[in-house]
C-alpha cells in the first residue's frame, strides 16, 4: 500500500504545482483569455496563492520519498483535495460561479471530480498505511521487550559448575608418527588418603608382631639347658 500512497503522493504534487504555475501567471490575461478562465483580482493575491500551492507541491513531494512523513502528508492531502473538489462542485454546480463557457465548466468540473477521486483514495490508503506502521511498531517493540526479558533471565540464572572427571590413563607408548599426547593422572581424594594411612598402620603392626614373636623364640632357645649324655 505504501508504494501506492507514493505514487498518488506524486500526483497530488504534479496537480498542485500545475495550480500555482497556473496562479503565478494570474497578470498575464492572454492566457486566461485562452483557457476561458477568470483571473484573480488583484493578481497579487493570484500570486501569493501560487506560492502556497507551489510548498505544498514541493512538501507532497518530499513526503513521497520520505517514509516517515508519507502517511501523515499522504493523510492531510488527501482531505485538502476532496473538500476542495467538493466546494468547485458546489460553486459550479450549484451557484453557477463563476459565469464559464461550456468548456470552461467541463473542463471544471473534471478538475472537481479528479480532486475528490484522488483525494478520498489518498486519505484512505494513508489511513491504511498509518494503521500498519503503527502494528509494525507494536510488533518490533515487544520483540525487543521479549529480547531483554530474555537476556535479564540469563544474567539471573545461577552458574553451576561441573567437577571434571578424569579416566585413568594408560601407559602406552605412542605409535610411529603419532604426537604424544600427555595422560592427566587423576587427583588424589581424601578418602584414598585416608585408606593408605590406614594400610600403612596395619603393616607396621604385622611387623611389629613379627618381631616380637621372634624376639620371645630367640628367648626362649636361649634359656633350654644343654643336653648331657
Amino acid at each position: 500500500m505504501k508504494p501506492l500512497l507514493r505514487v498518488v503522493l506524486i500526483v497530488d504534487a504534479l496537480i498542485l504545482l500545475g495550480f500555482g504555475v497556473l496562479f503565478l501567471l494570474t497578470p498575464w490575461t492572454l492566457l486566461y483569455d485562452a483557457l476561458q478562465l477568470v483571473q484573480a483580482q488583484p493578481a497579487l493575491i493570484g500570486q501569493a496563492f501560487g506560492v502556497v500551492l507551489a510548498g505544498f507541491a514541493w512538501l507532497a513531494l518530499r513526503a513521497a520519498f520520505d517514509g516517515a512523513l508519507t502517511a501523515t502528508v499522504g493523510r492531510t492531502a488527501g482531505h485538502v483535495n476532496w473538500i476542495a473538489g467538493v466546494l468547485m462542485l458546489v460553486w459550479l454546480i450549484g451557484l453557477h460561479k463563476p459565469q464559464l463557457t461550456g468548456f470552461g465548466q467541463l473542463v471544471a468540473g473534471a478538475v472537481a471530480a479528479c480532486l475528490v477521486i484522488i483525494g478520498l483514495g489518498g486519505a484512505r490508503l494513508a489511513g491504511r498505511v498509518k494503521l500498519r506502521d503503527k502494528a509494525l511498531a507494536l510488533e518490533a517493540a515487544a520483540q525487543e521487550r521479549e529480547a531483554r526479558l530474555a537476556v535479564k533471565a540469563r544474567r539471573d540464572e545461577p552458574v553451576v559448575y561441573s567437577k571434571p572427571v578424569f579416566s585413568p590413563a594408560s601407559h602406552t607408548s605412542p605409535e610411529p608418527g603419532e604426537v604424544p599426547v600427555e595422560r592427566v593422572k587423576p587427583a588424589v581424594t581424601p578418602d584414598t588418603t585416608v585408606q593408605a594411612q590406614q594400610a600403612a598402620s596395619v603393616e607396621r603392626a604385622e611387623q611389629a608382631g613379627q618381631a616380637r614373636r621372634a624376639a620371645r623364640d630367640e628367648a626362649a632357645d636361649a634359656q633350654r639347658p644343654p643336653l648331657r649324655g
